[in-house]
């Protein structure tokens, strides 16, 4: 048997045989396999298709009931009330507080009203709050001169609170705007150089990006609405620009409203500006983790490296105070 298989394979004309056997089977399974496979591939092609119209819906549905509680808010009637009798608005008012509850995504008469009232109600809670805990709960020892500090601190914290949460609400919003902008930007590059108008192009990435960033996707939609009823296409840009308060957007912003006064080409420029966005985003995220180390030192040096000591130099302790 082995003298037979070892002849056979020293046959030039069986062996030349054999090898074209085996290609043409592997040629007829490429060639036939994709029939069959072509079913599956569609059905799975299908089912993505499907499911994907159905987060579309599901995200266009989220962002429509959120413009509407958002644009269509009105001030609670109390708070409207102590407002209007104190005069708050003369006495409160800031442009540059109204500007900022636009970049947090608080748009409307409700929550300027809200705003004004947190701003005289927050001091005047933060000093009651302070005058009972200091003079009447505690039971410390503490000079008149401390408690009267404790509760002015107090009251300029009440007073900063509103600020500060409108700060911290404007930086959520505009990273959730910065990481999904770049993508967007690409999006309205592929309308753009499809054929399709701004005002289209604005529309279709609004409803394609609510998925991953609802404020971007408001500010499209609302920047939508602007173009399609504003006399002057410029404004709309400005407010953009204005409502997100981001140097990228704000370039974005200048090259459109260059191309709608001078007609230059928009496609090589919205490349290049979702290629920087997209270089200024990978930066942050690397300035971020190079500031980590510097920032892992002090609890390094406060947690880890007593412990470290502990368990290093704890046995050696134990026999040595052991031994004397």
């Amino acid at each position: 048997m082995i003298d037979f298989l070892v002849t056979k394979i020293h046959d030039v004309r069986f062996m030349t045989m054999l090898l074209a056997f085996f290609a043409a089977s592997a040629t007829v399974y490429t060639l036939v396999m994709p029939l069959f496979a072509g079913g599956n591939l569609n059905k799975r092609m299908k089912s993505v298709a499907s499911e994907r119209e159905r987060i579309r819906q599901r995200e266009r549905d989220r962002l429509a009931k959120t413009e509407k509680v958002a644009l269509r808010q009105t001030p609670k009637q109390i708070v409207s009330k102590v407002v209007d009798d104190l005069n708050l608005t003369k006495w409160l008012a800031q442009e540059a507080a109204l500007e900022k509850l636009v970049m947090a995504g608080y748009r409307g008469h409700a929550p300027y009203v809200t705003f004004l009232f947190a701003r005289a109600v927050a001091p005047i809670v933060m000093l009651i709050a302070a005058i009972v805990y200091t003079f009447f709960i505690t039971g410390a020892n503490w000079s008149i001169t401390l408690k009267i500090g404790i509760c002015v601190a107090a009251t300029y914290a009440g007073l900063q609170a509103p600020m500060l949460f409108l700060k911290n609400a404007i930086t959520k919003r505009q990273l959730s705007i910065k990481r999904a902008f770049p993508d967007s930007l690409d999006l309205l590059l592929i309308c753009i150089e499809s054929g399709m108008s701004v005002e289209v192009a604005f529309r279709k990435v609004a409803n394609e990006i609510a998925g991953q960033s609802l404020a971007l996707s408001e500010e499209f939609a609302l920047t939508t609405a602007e173009l399609s009823y504003l006399q002057d296409r410029k404004a709309a840009y400005e407010n953009l620009a204005r409502r997100t308060g981001l140097e990228g957007v704000k370039s974005v912003c200048l090259a459109l409203q260059q191309s709608e006064r001078y007609g230059t080409p928009l496609g090589q420029s919205l490349r290049v500006m979702a290629q920087e966005n997209r270089d200024m985003r990978m930066n942050e995220a690397e300035k971020k983790a190079a500031a980590l180390p510097p920032k892992l030192t002090v609890p390094m040096i406060l947690f880890f490296l007593p412990c470290l000591f502990i368990v290093i130099l704890g046995p050696s302790y134990i026999k040595i105070s052991a031994i004397y």
